[in-house]
């Protein structure tokens, strides 16, 4: 296992502070997931991030763009052709994101139920 509490040097003490500060967000994740098999336009991401607003799906797009884990394409054609895909670092990052989703799946039966049991508490 990589040890993620080695000091990432400058603005980070551990190297897991500097990939939730890239991913923080609730949808960036599923942004960079949907990513995945290609480059995607806005309208197919806003489809696929089911929940997000409009607002927050062009802030977060903006924040991961400048981020430098994807790249935006505008065709400069009327109308308007503007396609996100992943950079090679965002692939990178992108590709670890699989196997949080794959245990997601294999545990989403136990999860709804300790989810709502949370929510009666809370």
């Amino acid at each position: 296992m990589t040890d993620c509490s080695q000091n990432c040097g400058g603005r980070y003490s551990y190297g897991l502070a500097a990939t939730l500060s890239i991913i923080a967000g609730k949808w960036k994740p599923l942004i960079l997931y949907f990513l995945l098999d290609g480059p995607k336009r806005y309208g197919e991401l806003k489809r696929n991030v089911h929940g997000v607003s409009a607002k927050v799906l062009i802030q977060q797009l903006k924040e991961l763009e400048a981020d430098r884990v994807l790249a935006r394409t505008d065709y400069k054609e009327v109308p308007p052709r503007v396609d996100y895909a992943l950079t090679p670092l965002g692939r990178s990052l992108a590709d670890r994101i699989v196997p949080l989703c794959t245990w997601g799946t294999e545990n989403m039966a136990e999860m709804v139920s300790i989810l709502a049991e949370r929510d009666r508490l809370l």
